[in-house]
């Protein structure tokens, strides 16, 4: 094997997993996922071994399973669990080790209610340490500048960019009937799960479809909320796909969603989704933080406003004004993604530098 991906955080439908082992497979390399979830929502072509999800103190005590486990000659940890595991177990073997940083983990610990107390501050230490270990991969991998590690012994920026060979041709998929507003990733409230629901109960008849898994602290919410009369048959939530799955019905919808609250890891964030969502022509509406703000201008976005308090309402303004879609059909017009090339991607580019590091000690003579 040579890579094997070591995720003891994330489920392996996860489509930054699936971008990474689709460019590794195009560069001939033999691929293993460990993670959680369900292995047939895997990357095609790798072999796919999962877990039941464990809780908090069980992590790390998985990414140490999954580290001894791992066959590859490079492990890729995922998480803040995972560098600190492998480059503890690598160091006993030979296997490399290439940390994968796609968060702000600090900032991060700060947006989560479990963060609090003892908990937050062993979170914290866990970050550190995390973020030490990384520094000193064979290669550190970091989704934005402002990521951490700042510095590293081969650090190397791969923005979590969709692979427009992983997405629907724009135009492929046939708009839904209703009006249909579309939410894909982590659904919480941070991320605007109450805002979302609240714009759909005020835009009727429009429905929305959110795709991805429900934190914990919220899902009782979505539970009973959904079944009330002003939004009951107008919400589905589909919980996690793979991403084949989860874009086709996707871009069927009629405009996506991003409405972000301000907090410390989401300020500077610009979420894969506002790639996504614009590669297969949708306009969307993006609550005003300023790289999301900047990422949508003049390709068939709305800003709303980031104050929970307003983001609903003016959402559902948005929504009310595309109803008959007149106004929608203008925004899709526009509605177009930073370039994105079908060529070499950044994905590429990872996985030429893990072929080099997978040959063998003794090749680099002939």
């Amino acid at each position: 094997m040579d890579v094997s991906i070591v995720a003891c955080g994330h489920d392996v439908a996860d489509a930054r997993i699936h971008r990474l082992c689709a460019a590794f497979r195009r560069h001939g390399l033999r691929v293993e996922v460990l993670g959680l979830g369900s292995a047939a929502d895997g990357p095609p072509g790798c072999a796919v071994a999962v877990v039941a999800r464990p809780g908090l103190s069980g992590r790390l005590l998985l990414s140490f399973r999954y580290a001894m486990r791992a066959r590859g000659r490079e492990v890729f940890a995922f998480d803040t669990d995972g560098p600190v595991a492998a480059r503890v177990v690598g160091g006993l073997s030979i296997s490399k080790v290439v940390a994968d940083v796609h968060e702000d983990y600090a900032k991060l610990t700060r947006d989560r209610p479990w963060a609090r107390g003892l908990r937050g501050a062993l979170a914290r230490a866990l970050v550190g340490v995390s973020t030490t270990a990384a520094k000193g991969a064979a290669l550190t991998i970091v989704a934005d500048e402002h990521v951490p590690p700042q510095r590293a012994d081969n650090r190397l920026v791969v923005p979590n960019r969709p692979d427009p060979r992983m997405l629907p041709g724009r135009g492929t998929v046939p708009r839904c009937e209703l009006p249909t507003a579309v939410y894909v990733g982590d659904i919480r409230a941070s991320r605007g799960l109450k805002s979302m629901v609240e714009a759909v109960a005020a835009s009727d008849p429009w429905r929305l479809i959110l795709i991805g898994p429900v934190a914990a602290a919220d899902a009782a919410w979505l539970t009973q909320r959904v079944e009330q009369p002003d939004v009951v048959g107008r919400v589905d939530v589909l919980g996690r796909l793979a991403p084949e799955a989860a874009w086709a019905i996707a871009a069927a919808a009629w405009c996506g969603l991003s409405l972000l609250e301000d907090t410390p890891a989401y300020r500077d964030a610009v979420p894969s989704k506002l790639f996504e969502y614009l590669a297969v022509g949708l306009p969307v509406v993006v609550t005003d933080l300023p790289r999301q703000r900047a990422m949508v201008a003049g390709r068939g976005g709305e800003v709303v406003s980031v104050d929970p308090a307003r983001t609903a309402g003016e959402c559902a303004q948005v929504l009310r004004r595309w109803t008959d879609s007149t106004g929608l059909d203008a925004a899709a017009a526009v509605a177009r993604p930073p370039a994105l090339s079908t060529g070499q991607s950044d994905y590429d580019d990872v996985a030429a530098r893990l072929a080099a590091l997978a040959r063998p000690r003794n090749s680099s003579a002939t």
